[in-house]
């Protein structure tokens, strides 16, 4: 592998060479797996070649779904052998945004098939933040006239002190990078400029912003019908590019004042969740949140707010459900699971604590909260049950900086004088899925592993199937998910699929957990299968730690 700090100019086309220079450079291989970086591209995005080396081309992007998708646009396009060219929103290491222009070049084997890309990029950054403090200046969107964001909220909150009814329309163009790659550089200029035309004429009078590349609102006082009514004249008004008519569709939400939500920030993301729901079906609809996602998303809201008043005030409480060994016939694991009563919101799940946790920036305390109980836990338990294991549930958030989470671990393990292997760290397959592209990560579950701790992959089957992480991760056991457990009795194809993932299991050396078992008819049906844990209601509730006997 070639040093960091040391540019190969032969690989590049001669005629970069006298601008490399002032470009910054990085290279990956066919998996988009980073192999080489220059120095432009260290300096300006603060990454140093150890950390960067092995990461993957995706998470030089934020994780928000216009930036990804905008990554797996680019990748698919070199994938199929082609260049790309265009303005990206990078990460630095620390998570700050810069901009940059730039070209990817593919590199075919003689396959055809991707052997490597290279990124030329010129830093842009402070023309993007200078175009971006004009703009909040003048409260415009320069390319389109439309109004900027910072207009947009300025506006709301005078709408909304004035007690105005209105509707807050979210409308986002479907598959705008595929549209945009299907043409030529010029074109995403004039595919803007004419959807704008289009959403000026159907909403006349009606304040217009763009609040990102493909992202407007409309604020109008006229029912959903009208709205609805925009497809329409899409249809019959179609965009041409290059003289090729374009199949354009758009996904849209739309949200009232005062029915639905109060604030702007609430009438933005109740309008982004049901437009985020449409384009999950398919898209092609602008329609309304259901009043029980309207419910839900309150209640997100009210969570995210309470969250950091209950850690201060020890409100959450750890209880562990336990796991009967098939073969003993004896309970070796107990799953450390965080729970929440409050008195406004009610009984908080982990499934709806977690995801908010991660979002909110929360997830390191309440794991190292969880961590520590169960350790302790662990070592009490320890004296009359040796065999004993607690297993907590760990999210790739915790796992993103390297050496927080393993002083985090460490320093919970001396602090309570637990032994590294009581513990097993239970993951997603979504966690997995990001690991596999993250070689820190995978290093850093490895260097865990040794220490004793186990792995478990947890909601197996359910998520992003991949048979590479199988072999790269240090897993040494699967949870199969309870909705497979469900339907296990009613429907003969489910049972197929659980007997396929236990065999799958034990081919690969890994020890089988089934999860969610209610009753005796569904745990009998998994041990003649040759399961060899189960977990669920059947063999006992979720208890308390000083109930543990």
């Amino acid at each position: 592998m070639k040093s960091a700090n040391q540019v190969d100019r032969t690989e590049l086309p001669l005629v970069m060479d006298s601008l490399i220079e002032f470009l910054m450079v990085t290279r990956t291989d066919g998996e988009g797996l980073i192999t080489y970086t220059n120095h432009n591209f260290l300096a300006s995005s603060n990454w140093t070649p150890k950390r960067i080396l092995g990461k993957s081309f995706w998470q030089m992007f934020s994780e928000d779904e216009h930036s990804q998708t905008q990554a797996h646009a680019i990748w698919n396009r070199v994938t199929n052998g082609k260049s790309w060219f265009g303005k990206v929103e990078k990460l630095t290491r620390h998570g700050e945004p810069y901009y940059v222009q730039m070209m990817a070049i593919p590199v075919l084997d003689a396959e055809g098939k991707l052997e490597s890309c290279t990124f030329l990029e010129l830093d842009i950054t402070e023309e993007v933040e200078l175009k971006e403090k004009l703009q909040q200046i003048a409260f415009i969107d320069f390319e389109t006239g439309l109004m900027s964001r910072h207009k947009l909220e300025t506006l709301v909150n005078e709408y909304i002190h004035e007690d105005r009814h209105f509707s807050f329309v979210y409308i986002a163009i479907d598959h705008y990078y595929t549209l945009k790659d299907l043409q030529s550089y010029d074109s995403e200029s004039v595919l803007v400029q004419e959807f704008t035309n289009r959403l000026k004429r159907y909403f006349q009078g009606d304040p217009i912003a763009r609040i990102g590349v493909s992202q407007f609102v409309v604020l109008t006082s006229f029912g959903d019908w009208f709205v609805q009514g925009f497809l329409e004249f899409l249809k019959e008004q179609p965009i041409y590019v290059e003289n090729h008519s374009l199949p354009l569709s758009v996904s849209g939400g739309i949200v009232r004042f005062p029915e639905d939500q109060l604030s702007y920030s609430h009438l933005y993301k109740a309008a982004l969740a049901a437009t985020k729901n449409i384009t999950e079906q398919g898209g092609g609809r602008i329609a309304s949140l259901s009043a029980e996602s309207h419910k839900v998303l309150n209640r997100r809201s009210l969570i995210d707010k309470k969250m950091l008043t209950a850690l201060d005030h020890n409100s959450l409480q750890v209880v562990y459900q336990p796991q009967l060994d098939i073969v003993t016939g004896k309970v070796l694991v107990y799953e450390a699971l965080v729970r929440w009563e409050d008195e406004e919101i009610g009984h908080i799940q982990p499934d709806e604590l977690i995801p908010i946790a991660e979002e909110n920036g929360l997830i390191h305390a309440i794991g190292a909260y969880v961590l520590e109980e169960a350790a302790r836990l662990a070592v009490k338990l320890t004296a009359n049950k040796p065999d004993i294991r607690i297993s907590v549930n760990s999210s790739v958030r915790e796992f993103g900086e390297a050496s927080q989470m393993k002083e985090k671990l460490m320093g919970i393990l001396e602090k309570t004088k637990c032994p590294a292997d009581k513990l097993e760290l239970e993951i997603t397959e979504k966690f997995a899925f990001q690991a596999e592209q993250e070689h820190a990560i995978i290093q850093q579950m490895k260097a865990f592993e040794e220490t004793g701790i186990r792995f478990i992959l947890d909601d197996f089957g359910t998520g992003y199937a991949s048979f590479r992480y199988m072999q790269q991760l240090p897993i040494s056991k699967v949870k199969i998910d309870k909705v497979f457990i469900n339907s296990l009795l009613t429907m003969p194809k489910t049972r197929q699929l659980v007997e396929g993932m236990i065999l799958f299991g034990k081919s690969m050396g890994l020890y089988v957990i089934a999860e969610g078992v209610e009753t005796e008819e569904q745990f009998e049906a998994l041990k003649e299968m040759g399961v060899d844990a189960v977990q669920g209601y059947y063999i006992g509730a979720p208890v308390k730690g000083n109930e543990i006997s």
